[in-house]
């Protein structure tokens, strides 16, 4: 694990710019906090900070690899893991006749985009943002993993490019980039409704991202070229002799190998228990490689919002010793500047908070976590996916009918049985979906934002993805959708950020490219039914995960927002919050008040659409303001240079 950060110089490295981009890793100090450094040649800076997990005492960053003739041609930063890089190493030295000087799995990556080219990406088990450097071609080649698990932000200027793990510290090279650290105001649009920034974006205007399943080849002097290389087709497979048991069969194996693999590691492997399904397979296949294994969860005391009696039911009878970390409503509270510092671009998703805890506990007890993150997108567990299935007759109405059911409900007063089913029945797929996440209407986001744009909606994010899906059943459309914006956007932030805030490494199997290779040739009646969602994968589990959690619910970490924004404990946070923010600019301010007075005297719920604007007041006074300053603890480890 490392976090990274690079400058790619259209002149001459300087020791000053070394210096900078030194100085600037102490933003990301939280990622690797065993080992700090830089290295450099004559056009490229490579800074690291790193936590060691696999060939702890040998495989320091940046690694340095080439052929025979060679040996020192390719200098590699990488953040992540390859779990399967010993069988990676061992074709490569059977075809290839490469030669390893370590035990790790970063000279896996290197040598095979020596002998592969970018095909080896595709290659890769495992999670990763990395950057190579080609000493003779003078080529630098950026990577990310399929899903998004691991971060990677990209600046680009007159004075070159620079990428980073934090975008924090690609901040503080914004200046020697030639670039500003202006806000993007389209891109708060898009997260006042998303409740998170999408990909490629970000809510400075200079920094983007590289989108999960891209590389990115860089030469001195001119822009990135992107290339995504991960294009998911969701082609169902008919079922083969043995049918649907082989099937079930078929995920059952993939996921025991897949978590077999993510537990290699030369430190102690814990995992998170939340009480559902996935992370209860998660564990269950996990203790199978380690009978110690230790399992973590985080709860509320409230009432409804707690599953640490069904987590503890589920250790017990899967024989792991477990952690449960209760979080107070002022814990909570004062916690969130912290976690907005660690998070870069504002997550308004409240389970952010209780995962910081549950990894801090964890922290105290491992250094690598497995967690349940992805089954929901594979194998079909939003109820939402039912969906189409459920409004499939309007699929049979003339257009013009259809418009006018849509016309029909907006006449209908508001709580009316009914009235959501018209409006949506009255939407082709594009219109109406575009994730989990639904906070703002239009009417709400021109109440709020200063320069509200109807224009600027969610199919700016959503369009692009919907046309490379266009002729497919709509369930696997909209799986399709959250693998590219809500899994990367939201689960898989928070889950990288609330875990790396703790120096904790996070590791998700069911984010496999095996995995995902099973699960996306599912027909949809495998992934829904009218009694259940993840139909498939429940069945698979049925002799992995204990009786009482199969056919639970999800639940996750739910949080008492709507409560604690009523009542004494978050009340009075919320309205200093708003009375200090200096975003008089971007948002109405008493319009927010008023939305807050109006949650708290019921019965209308906006806990969410306040969380989204408390979130982003509290960003912008970190990042913006200057005003918020959290006190982020320096962790001590060695230095090299």
């Amino acid at each position: 694990m490392c976090g990274l950060l690079g400058f790619l110089t259209a002149d001459v490295a300087t020791d000053d710019v070394v210096q900078q981009v030194y100085d600037a890793l102490q933003c990301g100090r939280h990622r690797g906090p065993d080992e700090r450094g830089t290295w450099h040649d004559e056009h490229i800076i490579l800074g690291f900070n790193r936590l060691s997990i696999i060939d702890i005492d040998h495989s320091h960053q940046p690694l340095r690899w080439g052929p025979a003739d060679n040996p020192q041609r390719y200098a590699l930063a990488f953040n992540g893991e390859i779990y399967n890089y010993l069988e990676l190493r061992e074709q490569l030295a059977a075809e290839h006749g490469a030669r390893f000087h370590t035990e790790g799995d970063g000279e896996a990556i290197v040598a095979a985009y020596h002998h592969w080219g970018t095909a080896a990406f595709s290659r890769l088990r495992g999670m990763f943002a990395f950057a190579i450097w080609d000493t003779e071609t003078r080529q630098l080649v950026l990577g990310r993993d399929p899903f998004g698990i691991k971060p990677m932000f990209l600046a680009t200027g007159p004075n070159g490019t620079a990428y980073a793990s934090e975008k924090k510290s690609l901040l503080e090279l914004l200046p020697a980039l030639g670039l500003s650290d202006a806000l993007d105001v389209r891109a708060l649009e898009h997260y006042t409704v998303l409740q998170y920034v999408p990909e490629p974006e970000s809510l400075h205007r200079d920094v983007r991202r590289l989108e999960s399943g891209c590389y990115a080849t860089l030469t001195p002097g001119e822009k990135p070229a992107v290339t995504r290389y991960f294009k998911p087709t969701f082609r169902v497979r008919p079922f083969a002799t043995g049918g649907e048991e082989r099937r079930y069969r078929e995920i059952a194996e993939v996921l025991e190998d897949s978590v077999a693999k993510h537990m290699r590691a030369d430190v102690t492997v814990g995992a998170f228990l939340s009480g559902g399904i996935d992370s209860t397979a998660t564990a269950a296949l996990a203790i199978r490689h380690n009978p110690n294994l230790l399992t973590f969860t985080s709860a509320f005391e409230r009432e409804g919002y707690s599953e640490a009696d069904v987590a503890a039911e589920t250790a017990a009878a899967i024989g792991a010793k477990h952690f449960v970390r209760m979080v107070s409503p002022a814990e909570y509270a004062a916690a969130i500047p912290e976690i907005v510092w660690y998070l870069d671009d504002p997550v308004a998703d409240p389970a952010l908070v209780p995962l910081y805890f549950v990894a801090k506990e964890a922290r105290k007890h491992v250094k690598v976590v497995l967690s349940g993150e992805g089954a929901d997108e594979l194998f079909g567990g939003y109820t939402i996916y039912r969906e189409p299935l459920s409004l499939r007759p309007f699929e049979y109405l003339p257009r013009g009918v259809r418009r006018l059911a849509g016309a029909l409900s907006d006449r209908i007063p508001e709580g009316t049985r009914g009235k959501s089913l018209l409006h949506r029945g009255s939407l082709t797929l594009e219109e109406r979906y575009y994730g989990n996440a639904r906070s703002f209407n239009d009417a709400q986001l021109r109440a709020v934002l200063r320069d509200f744009r109807p224009e600027w909606t969610h199919r700016d994010v959503t369009a692009p993805i919907y046309a490379r899906s266009r002729g497919w059943d709509p369930v696997a459309r909209m799986q399709h959708l959250d693998l590219f914006t809500w899994l990367r956007g939201d689960i898989l932030v928070k889950a990288d950020k609330m875990t790396m805030a703790n120096s904790l490494e996070l590791r998700v199997p069911f984010l496999d490219p095996e995995v995902f290779r099973i699960a996306e040739q599912l027909p949809h009646e495998q992934k829904l039914t009218k009694e259940t969602t993840k139909y498939a994968l429940r069945k698979a589990l049925e002799t992995i995960v204990p009786p009482h959690v199969l056919h639970r619910p999800k639940l996750g970490f739910p949080v008492p927002l709507r409560h604690w924004l009523r009542g004494p404990e978050l009340y009075d946070w919320a309205a200093q919050q708003i009375a200090e923010s200096q975003t008089d600019h971007l948002l109405d301010k008493s319009a927010i008040k008023a939305m807050l007075e109006s949650h708290r005297q019921g019965p209308t719920d906006h806990s969410r659409r306040l969380w989204t604007l408390l979130i982003f007041m509290i960003w912008h006074g970190i990042f913006i303001e200057d005003r918020i300053k959290p006190d982020i603890q320096t962790p001590t480890y060695p230095v090299r240079l």
